[in-house]
């Protein structure tokens, strides 16, 4: 109680400026404020000490707090002039809300397409006779899917990207949902990968191929860090691939071919500010085409009219629907919402 009256102390000082009225009721357990936030000083600190208290932040100084109030401010200010010009879709106070956009860039993604650019994989595209593709796909309602996940801090999506489609096939296979480890690929796959510093995900199916398998989560648990690889562990009940393949470039349908059968690593460009507060419905940009994050492509279906692909995040089950996104497809473009289009891959087991 003692902080918080003495941040109100400190802050109402530099609040002298306000935000403009919203003339736009939010339902506040979708986007996390509400109007009357946006037109009273009390009101605003209120949110976010509330803020704070709900994701649990604690800051070293007062300093500190300060800064991150500002942040906080001026993300909000974005996340509500946003919801005002959008309709499709919406943006809300998540747990990144006291991160300004350039920090949060540097932490939460890590694909290094540009770096680790690699060449179309050899053999045929598995899907390229298939004609006929259901109006709808949902690797959740399947039970291909396991629970969302969070890679902190750690730059390591390239892992969660390959593991979420690993894990998928392997349940459609083996008839057996396991959750994988994103750790042992950060700790031991680094011939071209870079741990928490980024990868590319056709590198680490390669390594799994080439090694053996990947481990269990619970045997091989995430860090959120560099670690060092446990090459020798005597654990063996390991899941294995035996193969995998590029979906050919820039061709949605395609993509979609694939997706049909089993979910897909993809690439996505990641670094806008609207991604970053994405709360809910379909995702339709801005954004460009500079990969920056791998995800996975968990299913496509329609929502009034508009088709969308199903992206399963490792941003945690705070962000977005749940964890996921729904992005837009039929664009017009042949790479793709966020370039989604440009680098999907998928990995196969035999039976």
């Amino acid at each position: 109680m003692a902080i918080s009256l003495l941040s109100k102390l400190f802050f109402l000082p530099i609040m002298a400026s306000l935000f403009i009225f919203s003339a736009l009721a939010h339902d506040f357990s979708i986007v996390g404020y509400s109007p009357e936030h946006l037109s009273s000083r009390d009101k605003l600190i209120e949110l976010f000490e509330s803020w704070l208290s709900k994701h649990g932040k604690i800051y070293e100084s007062i300093e500190e707090k300060l800064l991150r109030f500002e942040v906080f401010k001026d993300n909000l200010k974005h996340i509500d002039k946003r919801n005002k010009e959008i309709s499709s879709y919406w943006l809300g106070l998540n747990e990144f809300a006291d991160l300004s956009h350039e920090e949060f860039k540097s932490k939460y993604l890590g694909l290094k397409s540009q770096v680790f650019r690699k060449k179309q994989s050899p053999g045929d595209f598995t899907y390229r006779d298939v004609i006929e593709l259901p109006n709808s796909v949902d690797w959740r309602k399947k039970g291909a899917v396991t629970p969302v996940k969070n890679q902190g801090s750690c730059g390591g999506c390239w892992a969660f990207s390959t593991v979420a489609a690993i894990e998928g096939i392997n349940k459609i296979v083996t008839g057996n949902l396991t959750s994988l480890s994103e750790q042992q690929l950060i700790d031991c796959d680094t011939s071209f990968n870079s741990g928490c510093n980024g990868g590319l995900m056709d590198y680490a199916f390669e390594f799994i191929i080439a090694n053996g398998g990947l481990h269990k989560e619970e045997d091989y648990p995430y860090l959120m860090e560099d670690g060092t690889c446990e090459e020798k562990k005597e654990e063996t009940d390991v899941v294995t691939i035996s193969g995998y393949h590029d979906v050919p470039e820039n061709d949605e349908r395609s993509l979609l071919k694939a997706l049909a059968h089993q979910p897909l690593s993809v690439a996505i460009e990641a670094s806008g500010r609207d991604f970053q507060f994405y709360s809910g419905g379909v995702f339709n940009g801005p954004c460009g085409t500079e990969l920056d994050h791998g995800v996975a492509a968990v299913g496509y279906g329609t929502w009034k009219g508009g088709d969308y692909i199903i992206v399963k995040n490792s941003w945690g089950p705070k962000w977005g629907e749940k964890g996921y996104v729904r992005m837009k497809m039929k664009t017009g473009k042949s790479e793709g919402l966020c370039g989604i289009n440009k680098m999907a891959s998928y990995p196969t087991k035999k039976k």
